[in-house]
């Protein structure tokens, strides 16, 4: 009988100590820190991203990016902070708003010197690489490996940047990044490190060139235009002063690749050459002839005002477009090598932009402002046992966020006190609700005078209100309700109806700048004679001479 019961309590200790085992593998598995997989395009608007619903897109869809969002989680309420693409990218790495950071506007550099979100990864343990834009002057710091653009990056034949030293690689850029980013997965990390990748695409930034095998794809499709295409803007000063109109102010030979006259394959207007000089004679052949014809038949048609505006309209979608293929096939490349070979079931995969984009909406491109187009960034993230598949997050999140989300997930957010943004981890595992994230976010533009003149703004956004104040060379505020005025046509700032609302925005939006620590250096005009200047200068660049 003491026989027996010893036997028992043998076999019940046994399955005590392999179930404790079991336990504590199962809990060392959903603590251990996640690969962080960050692909960012550059200028890419949600509304050509599927996944996002919108009528363009579904005439030129986006499946791989979709993937993400099928797997995980898709944010409808996501924002950058400066819709500009330095700026961004300042605050993605530091958590920080640009008056903080340092760098409010391109041209600007930035100290590489302050913490950033690549260096207290290193120093949780992760390894670290970039490839492709960088846009930031000055060399990365913080990663093990980095190759990166010059500059702004071309299209075809771009020249990198790595260990100092600069080489010309033969190809097409976004291809060349999705490569070069496989090839640090396959033969370059450290397997037993968990790791940072940020995939850093150009595209698609102006000026909109194809691959070669994408550059007719979209010639037979008629997009939308939006409805507001030929706007009538009611108190809105800034929107009218601006020079990002797509029938007014786009080149038409470097922008919507026009030539000359029928039968040539000779640009028109083209004041920035080295993107087609660089292309190899058997490249700029074949682009030659995939744009002949189509050309040819614009010769032919003979177009004139509201014609000639929705034609440009249509080239410009169909080159945006057509450029976002093969970022897209890029997407899924890297998520068929992930699931292929395991890292899928513990890598954050997080797929977003610099800043949203007009697509026609008020006649533009480009992007700067407040308005929603611009302001809004597409975010979509997967992380299996972590992000519910088919998520959907309508709370306030930034691009702020980024930073201290990243390292709430690598199990470090003991190391983001300096930063101002804030973990949404919570909203994608569930142990937050929406309710108790933030209620307000703050915007502030810089960058003027520069490139489409577009004012210097600040302002405030809540789910259903936005208040934005236009200065320096003019002084005017604009106040919308979202709910009722999704597009933000009409100027409500002096609604007798919304007084009290636009009191209480006020009184938001200095509580909102006390918190940021923003002080008054961040309103400094610029001279009337330097913008006098960049008037000047950019009348020249588009052609126009007294």
């Amino acid at each position: 009988m003491k026989k027996y019961n010893r036997l028992v309590l043998s076999m019940i200790c046994t399955l005590v100590v392999v179930g404790c085992k079991s336990k504590a593998t199962e809990e060392e598995t959903v603590t251990e820190p996640p690969n962080i997989l960050f692909i960012m395009a550059d200028d890419h608007a949600l509304q050509a991203i599927s996944a996002y619903g919108h009528e363009l897109s579904k005439l030129a869809p986006t499946p791989n990016i979709d993937r993400i969002a099928k797997n995980g989680a898709i944010f409808k309420n996501n924002s950058c902070t400066n819709s500009i693409c330095g700026p961004s990218r300042a605050v993605i790495l530091t958590g920080k708003h640009n008056h903080i950071n340092g760098f409010r506007q391109n041209g600007e550099r930035f100290d590489g010197s302050q913490p950033t979100l690549p260096k207290l990864l290193k120093k949780a343990g992760y390894e670290t690489a970039i490839t492709g834009k960088w846009h930031l002057h000055g060399n990365p710091e913080g990663f093990d490996y980095a190759r990166i653009l010059v500059d702004q990056g071309n299209y075809y034949n771009p020249d990198f940047i790595e260990n100092g030293d600069t080489t010309r690689i033969e190809g097409y850029a976004t291809d060349i990044i999705t490569d070069d980013a496989l090839d640090w997965l396959q033969h370059k990390r450290t397997d037993s490190l968990p790791f940072f990748l940020m995939v850093h695409h150009k595209a698609p930034h102006r000026n909109w060139m194809p691959a070669l095998r994408h550059v007719n794809t979209y010639d037979s499709v008629q997009f939308p235009l939006p409805d507001t295409y030929f706007p009538d803007f009611t108190d809105q000063q800034a929107a009218k002063e601006q020079q990002q109109t797509i029938y007014e102010d786009m080149y038409e030979g470097h922008d919507l690749k026009m030539t000359l006259e029928y039968g040539s394959t000779e640009l028109a207007h083209n004041p920035w050459t080295t993107d087609f000089e660089r292309m190899s004679p058997e490249q700029r052949k074949q682009w030659d002839e995939a744009y002949l014809p189509k050309n040819n038949a614009f010769h032919k048609a003979d177009l004139k005002g509201k014609e000639l505006a929705e034609w440009k309209g249509q080239r410009y979608l169909q080159d945006y477009l057509a450029t976002i293929a093969a970022v897209d096939e890029g997407v899924g490349r890297i998520l068929d090598y992930l699931e292929a070979n395991g890292l899928d079931k513990n890598t954050l995969v997080v797929y977003t932009s610099d800043q949203g984009f007009y697509l026609g909406e008020n006649g533009w491109f480009d992007k700067r402002f407040m308005y929603e187009e611009s302001m809004g960034m597409p975010l979509v993230m997967q992380l299996p046992n972590s992000i519910e598949p088919g998520t959907e997050v309508e709370a306030l999140t930034q691009n702020l966020d980024f930073a201290q989300t990243f390292l709430d997930f690598a199990n470090a957010s003991e190391l983001t006190s300096e930063m101002q943004g804030e973990s949404f981890k919570g909203l994608l595992d569930g142990s937050m609700k929406e309710e108790d994230f933030r209620d307000v976010v703050y915007y502030h533009y810089y960058d003027y005078p520069a490139f489409h003149m577009v004012k210097k703004q600040y302002g405030i956004r809540t789910k259903r209100y936005k208040f934005i104040h236009f200065y320096d060379d003019i002084d005017t505020w604009e106040f919308y309700d979202l709910d009722k005025d999704p597009k933000e046509l009409s100027n409500l700032i002096d609604a007798e109806s919304y007084a009290k609302v636009i009191d209480e925005m006020h009184e938001k939006l200095d509580s909102v700048q006390e918190l940021y620590k923003v002080t008054e250096k961040e309103f400094e005009k610029v001279s009337k004679e330097k913008v006098d200047r960049a008037y000047e200068a950019f009348d020249r660049l588009r052609g126009k001479t007294k």
